[in-house]
């Protein structure tokens, strides 16, 4: 039987198991896919503590997937799919399936993988870029503005710089003492995290995307005269709102996967995929990005 690594209840890590399943089968405008590489991301493990995305209700069935971004082979065709055949390379967001031997896709959540592209990097696109993406395209700033970036040293962050070095933007970036030389080396200039930070951001900032939330949101906020350049991707839309500023707005399109894809194809964004692990050490992964010590993406590669 097929191999998934779950969690079999709301808990700590106590609660997760690598376990056989049935191998799913494709639904109506679904395909199924053999994973060959599935991205680690911290909505993962606030996943197992009952943590669920804003909007999002109901209870889920136990045991529950971890991973929510996964590249691999098209294996089998559900009913009505269009575009996608037994054999293509996709990545995308699993509607059954992550960390995991098989995986069920949505046609309208996935996208080819261009040939350039690895699986390894194409599993670290569809939650950590694409959210990366939508946010700093949301700002919307002109050409030469300055955008401040919390977090900038890990998944979502690190591609966020690159992201908006691209698009022609100035970036500071707040990450730790021990991010430095890596936050300097996507193009940002490194500001410290820590007591007093926004002391040290240099110069004026014409907007803020923070991935951090909580007291970093609220001092961030400070920075800005106009508080509609504020977006956050970590914290709720309530807390946010109450700035002046708003959560990012997810767009969860097959096109918008694409144009993500594009930027690595092109060299413009590049995933820094600093850590792979077997399916059979997922668990490992869960812990470094749940205790903080992640820099970059951390991807699980199934092995095949």
């Amino acid at each position: 039987m097929p191999k998934a690594y779950v969690f079999t209840r709301y808990g700590g890590p106590e609660a997760e198991a690598l376990v056989d399943v049935d191998r799913p089968s494709p639904g109506p405008g679904q395909v199924l896919v053999a994973v060959r590489a599935a991205g680690v991301n911290p909505v993962d493990w606030k996943q197992r503590t009952g943590y669920r995305r804003p909007g999002e209700s109901g209870e889920r069935d136990f045991p529950s997937f971890f991973g929510n971004e996964v590249s691999g082979v098209v294996e089998e065709v559900g009913e009505g799919v269009e575009g996608f055949t037994v054999g293509d390379a996709v990545f995308g967001r699993p509607v059954v399936g992550g960390y995991s031997e098989y995986a069920l896709l949505s046609v309208d959540l996935i996208a080819h993988k261009p040939a350039e592209l690895s699986f390894t990097d194409a599993a670290t696109l569809p939650v950590a870029a694409v959210t990366a993406y939508d946010g700093i395209r949301q700002l919307g700033l002109p050409d030469g503005a300055t955008v401040l970036v919390t977090g900038a040293g890990g998944g979502v962050g690190v591609a966020a710089v690159q992201i908006a070095r691209a698009l022609g933007l100035r970036v500071a970036g707040l990450a730790s003492e021990a991010k430095k030389d890596f936050v300097e080396s996507l193009g940002a200039e490194h500001v410290a995290s820590g007591p007093g930070w926004t002391g040290r951001v240099p110069g004026g900032v014409d907007g803020v995307y923070d991935l951090v939330g909580g007291d970093v949101l609220e001092e961030a906020a400070t920075l800005l005269t106009d508080r509609t350049r504020l977006i956050t991707a970590g914290a709720p839309p309530e807390v946010v709102e109450k700035l002046g500023g708003s959560r990012v707005a997810r767009v969860r399109t097959s096109d918008r996967l694409a144009a993500v894809a594009d930027l690595v194809v092109r060299g413009d964004l590049d995933p820094h995929v600093t850590q792979t692990f077997p399916l059979e050490r997922a668990g490992e992964a869960l812990r470094t990005v749940e205790e903080g010590h992640a820099r970059g993406k951390l991807v699980i590669e199934v092995a095949r």
